[in-house]
């Protein structure tokens, strides 16, 4: 009987020192995890918790942890590149504002100062003023769109679109301009009727967002392509051209906020840089993606997908 009782202390006795121990290994263990989550919030570093442990809950909360870690990680940089955006936003807008502000008050100056002037300079003057009004409200209308894309204040519904008629009209619209810069149109639409999920306002917009792109940055390449495609899913349409190309690092860029391209396109081109912004906004306002690959010279093009019906 005493042997039993001393066998049965003996193991209550090594339970208490072996939980005490794991208590020791698992205050050690939070109070770095704790030290550590301190430094990497202070100093915004990339580091990740490692602790090499047994408990399993220990492992459970590490891992979630880290989770956290790494979608505050990501929060920030989207933070970084929203707020390095908006600042070349900001400063762009200015910049697109004041110069035809500028324009139209030295014109109306002329206007006043010049009691004399003749007719025919009169009316040159009027006319530069008209020009330069509808450009400002044209400018001030994309940054009004895109606001309201951007708090959902544009409402685009969705239904079934014929697409293939949709870029067929499309096309036509710049037959013109295509005659007159002697580019090759290659154009590849089925001649059956491919039904998407969209909206035609919107698409109509994409469009010539894709194409004026393509016939202004990539004329020297004499081509432009427009290509719809399907699988059993989605319906995609390709615009492309054999211009100077997207270098790699500006394909990540080109669909931000006021990136105008400035290195990889033809600067006499350069327009508010919010056209790509507010296509990529409105597609996936319809529920697809877009996305743009670029060999210089080769082809560039921007290919965008939606849901397809039958």
């Amino acid at each position: 009987m005493i042997a039993l009782l001393s066998c049965i202390v003996i193991v209550l006795l090594l339970s208490t020192i072996y939980q005490f121990q794991q208590k020791k290994v698992r205050d050690k263990d939070i109070a770095y995890i704790t030290n550590k989550l301190e430094q990497i919030t202070k100093l915004q570093s990339k580091e990740r918790l490692l602790v090499r442990s047994e408990d399993q809950q220990l492992i459970d909360l590490l891992v979630q942890l880290n989770q956290l870690l790494d979608k505050n990680q990501e929060h920030s940089r989207q933070f970084i590149r929203m707020e390095t955006s908006m600042k070349r936003m900001l400063a762009n807008v200015s910049h697109d504002l004041k110069t035809p502000l500028t324009v139209i008050a030295g014109y109306t100056e002329m206007l006043q100062s010049q009691s004399q002037i003749d007719e025919k300079e009169r009316v040159r003057l009027l006319q530069q003023v008209h020009d330069k009004t509808i450009e400002l409200i044209a400018l001030m209308n994309t940054f009004f769109d895109l606001a309201k894309l951007e708090s959902g204040d544009k409402e685009i519904p969705l239904d079934k679109v014929n697409l293939t008629e949709i870029c067929k009209t499309n096309i036509l619209v710049f037959y013109d301009w295509i005659q007159t810069k002697e580019i090759e149109a290659v154009i590849e639409i089925p001649e059956k009727p491919i039904f998407a999920f969209g909206n035609e306002e919107a698409l109509n917009r994409v469009l010539n967002n894709l194409i004026s792109n393509a016939l202004r940055y990539g004329a020297e390449g004499k081509m432009i392509g427009l290509k719809v495609f399907y699988d059993e899913k989605r319906v995609y349409v390709e615009v492309s051209d054999r211009g100077k190309g997207i270098n790699e690092t500006e394909q990540e860029k080109v669909f931000e906020r006021m990136f105008t391209l400035e290195e990889s396109r033809n600067k006499a081109f350069q327009g508010s840089g919010l056209g790509l912004t507010i296509t990529k906004r409105l597609i996936e306002e319809m529920q697809g993606n877009i996305s743009v690959q670029s060999r210089p010279f080769e082809k560039t093009s921007f290919t965008f997908s939606l849901q397809r019906l039958n």
